[in-house]
């Protein structure tokens, strides 16, 4: 069943009246050429709308329940995919899926956000939400990673880190600065991707990479549009007006420095056409990869250091 968003209201209507027509047992050649005159309405109101989206209706986009989530990615671009679990200290996360796997002949390890298509896979996963376990799990691989040589791919979908009590508890906050303390030294070329949602430390606690790459409707933020809505205005129905103010497309963090590269969906969003979706993931991935592989493992420090300095600025005011 297709889901459509507010904004898609145009393209659902042409789409029930596709429907209806070719539920007609027998086209004739009249009916045919009907069907075909719609598709081309539809392609074209689809081309309209998405070329003009608003911060906001990408947030809604990247939210799109039928969007290709990490799995997807991974059984689409990868092979001899083995899945890792737990952090061996705790327990395992399901929110997080962890492993080693091959692209085209190169080995790799990937540490990918997971959400679930439907409420009991939402439960299991956390809704994509990491706890302390998760970073520890995350870290357990990276490390792995390094003592063996190979490259880090991490794909960020999350609307942040879970914050319930059990995981205050086990220690969040310490598990997230752990992790960016260790991948910021990490002697392994690291590439992350934003493939849905990317807020907060939730994100950013697998997010410290030398190659930062955005799915072209996706977001990144210090916090979800609803939250600094209701945080600076007191009302979460304003996200809208909180999402312009925030700059969190990748267009934005293209500008501000901050990604490396916008990775093109078709249009209409991935969930379209998701094997387009994976082989243009997959070339970006290859081209990060490639650009990253000669660099000495000695260098990445440095290199991290020189890449996040340029994120921000010291004005002096007098």
């Amino acid at each position: 069943m297709k889901y459509y968003l507010d904004f898609e209201e145009p393209i659902r209507l042409l789409d029930e009246e596709i429907s209806s027509i070719e539920s007609v047992s027998e086209p004739s050649k009249e009916v045919t050429k009907e069907i075909a005159k719609l598709h081309e309405k539809r392609l074209q109101q689809i081309n309209k709308i998405h070329s003009s989206l608003s911060r906001w209706q990408r947030v809604q986009l990247a939210r799109h329940p039928q969007r290709p989530y990490a799995l997807d990615y991974i059984n689409d671009i990868f092979t001899d995919f083995m899945e890792m679990h737990g952090d061996r200290l705790y327990a395992d996360d399901p929110a997080v899926v962890t492993g080693f796997a091959k692209i085209n002949e190169q080995k790799i390890a990937i540490i990918a956000q997971q959400k679930g298509r439907n409420t009991k896979e939402n439960l299991y996963r956390n809704f994509g939400m990491m706890r302390p376990e998760g970073y520890r799990k995350a870290m357990r691989i990276m490390k792995l990673a390094e003592k063996f040589k190979l490259p880090v791919v991490t794909f960020m979908d999350t609307p942040g880190a879970f914050p319930g009590i059990g995981a205050e508890e086990r220690g969040q906050g310490e598990a997230i600065a752990t992790n960016l303390i260790s991948m910021s030294s990490l002697k392994v070329p690291i590439v992350s991707v934003v493939i849905g949602e990317g807020a907060s430390g939730g994100a950013l606690g697998i997010g410290v990479c030398d190659r930062f790459l955005m799915m072209q409707n996706t977001w990144y933020s210090v916090i979800s549009p609803e939250g600094c809505a209701s945080i600076l205005f007191r009302d979460a129905s304003k996200a809208e007006e909180a999402a312009e103010a925030l700059k969190v497309t990748p267009d934005d963090m293209v500008e501000l420095g901050i990604c490396d590269k916008i990775i093109i969906e078709p249009n209409g969003g991935a969930h379209r056409d998701i094997d387009s979706s994976s082989n243009n993931l997959k070339v970006a991935l290859l081209d990060a990869l490639s650009e990253l592989e000669s660099i000495d493992p000695e260098s990445f420090i440095d290199l991290r250091i020189e890449k996040y300095d340029k994120l921000g600025f010291y004005e002096n005011s007098k």
